[in-house]
């Protein structure tokens, strides 16, 4: 069953399949709501004492999600969706959940597992984060 009401879908993305099998679902619940797709790639932030050894790492991540994020826009784009997106620097886990919060957006549609080394028995460890605390309707994909 698919609520009409669903205008605004944040779709946290970090360049893994899985996140664009997120965007896949997305892009579907979207055209059946005629709703607005917001993709959120938060790269994660490091202890100061490593600033400047991780500063051409952190570089380097920044362009590769602005390039991932450009080409999740050109698919949306394809299938008729309008595509915003943000690339910010954080904790993944507290930086979507307030972004859905502060943003009032209607659904979190997230991948299960990301790219993560570490592998959760069920759910990725940010899915299953913010299943747990987020206060809107929260679609996981395997």
């Amino acid at each position: 069953m698919i609520r009409k009401n669903i205008k605004k879908i944040l779709v946290p993305m970090d360049g893994s399949k899985n996140s664009m099998r997120g965007l896949d679902e997305a892009i579907y619940l979207a055209r059946q709501c005629h709703a607005i797709i917001t993709g959120l790639y938060v790269i994660p932030i490091y202890p100061r004492n490593f600033t400047d050894a991780m500063m051409p790492y952190q570089i380097h991540l920044t362009k590769s999600a602005k390039k991932f994020m450009e080409s999740a826009k050109t698919i949306c784009a394809q299938k008729g969706i309008v595509f915003k997106y943000k690339i910010i620097f954080g904790s993944p886990t507290v930086e979507i959940d307030e972004m859905a919060r502060n943003k009032k957006f209607d659904i979190i549609v997230i991948g299960s597992r990301g790219q993560s080394g570490l592998k959760e028995v069920f759910l990725g460890s940010v899915a299953n984060a913010i299943v747990h605390k987020s206060k809107i309707p929260v679609l996981v994909i395997k």
